[in-house]
């Protein structure tokens, strides 16, 4: 068994040691990188960084892609801005060959647009040594190592050996691949894999990182963590990421814009603050106990409420009416637990929108 994996990575190193003199192995064109080019890694530098989330990296416009007869995308075109951008779908809107067409795996029948800076579809070679992808669904080579696995990466990036092993260490490190990183991959938890593929996304410094459904297969705390290390990447280190994803919650943790398609269209398009921003002003107020009570004191006052459950009701108005809800509180004999300005429930606004798609 030990030969077996020892040979594959000899092969996988020959092919690779092959493929950086000259071209890439997967398509022929020569790379970027020299193979004895050191670039400077930026990832884990201790310089914060400030990000522009005005800031556009890329933009598509009448992207259409038809599986035989069927629409996978339709008429697409949208407008991607650095930060974090939430890509929102039901399972089967497109949200996975939307992003195999943004890196050229999948052939579009038209559009056209500019990500990087870079021409599209046109320079899709080019676009994809300044992107880091995290595929849906795991791609590993049995008898490699986790580090062996993310060296592997650096090395079709064209780094040579010393250089690739620096980083992928440094990369197990950013992702708490302890240990683990000498076990070979096929002995990995689903939490384990999630991590090796975010270092191998990671491993080359990209500017644009794409996430497809990452947090699929994790427990709660492994989610929270990968979702803390998505936050330090675009508030810390300036990297702008996509993230694909059906799951409401990990987008309302670190997402700036969101991005719903649904039918293989855009259904929406804006910053998060704004979807969740309701029409009417109003504040969310929580209470201990008997909000019931609470209520009957602010309409005596004039105000408009609206009961949503027995410990939480919803006040119309400026946040002004601060004052107003202390005083009714006080009258009421009922504590308050917390005042917040009112959001706009983006679960509901996305069933909307999906539902309007049918």
């Amino acid at each position: 068994m030990l030969f077996r994996q020892r040979l594959t990575y000899r092969l996988v190193s020959l092919v690779i040691e092959r493929a950086t003199r000259a071209h890439c192995p997967l398509c022929r064109e020569p790379l970027q990188h020299t193979p004895n080019k050191k670039v400077p890694f930026t990832i884990l530098s201790s310089d914060h960084f400030s990000p522009d989330h005005s800031v556009t990296i890329g933009k598509l416009d009448s992207v259409t892609k038809t599986y035989g007869t069927r629409p996978a995308l339709q008429d697409v075109s949208l407008t991607f801005s650095s930060g974090v951008t939430g890509l929102l779908g039901p399972n089967g809107s497109g949200k996975s060959t939307l992003i195999k067409s943004l890196l050229g795996l999948v052939r579009v029948d038209h559009g056209s647009g500019e990500v990087l800076g870079l021409k599209w579809p046109e320079d899709t070679r080019k676009l994809r040594d300044r992107v880091g992808y995290l595929p849906e669904d795991d791609c590993y080579i049995h008898g490699l190592q986790g580090i062996e696995s993310i060296q592997m990466m650096a090395r079709l990036s064209g780094f040579n050996k010393t250089e690739a092993l620096r980083r992928a260490h440094e990369m197990a490190d950013f992702c708490d691949l302890a240990q683990e990183r000498y076990r070979t991959v096929e002995t990995y938890s689903t939490g384990m894999r999630q991590k090796l593929k975010v270092a191998q996304a990671l491993v080359h410094d990209p500017e644009l990182i794409i996430l497809d459904e990452p947090t699929t297969g994790l427990d709660p705390a492994q989610r929270q963590q990968l979702l803390d290390r998505i936050s330090v990447l675009a508030r810390e280190k300036g990297k702008s990421i996509i993230l694909s994803t059906h799951i409401l919650h990990d987008v309302q943790r670190v997402c700036d814009h969101v991005i719903i398609l649904a039918g293989g269209q855009v259904r929406r398009v804006d910053t998060l603050a704004n979807l969740q921003r309701p029409s009417q002003a109003s504040l969310r107020v929580a209470v201990v106990a008997e909000a019931s009570q609470l209520h009957q004191a602010l309409v005596r006052r004039g105000l408009r409420a609206e009961l949503t459950s027995h410990l939480d009701l919803v006040v119309y108005g400026s946040p002004d009416e601060t004052d107003e809800i202390w005083k009714a509180s006080y009258e009421a004999k009922v504590m308050i637990q917390r005042i917040e300005p009112a959001k706009n429930s983006l679960e509901q606004l996305f069933l909307d929108v999906v539902r309007e798609s049918k």
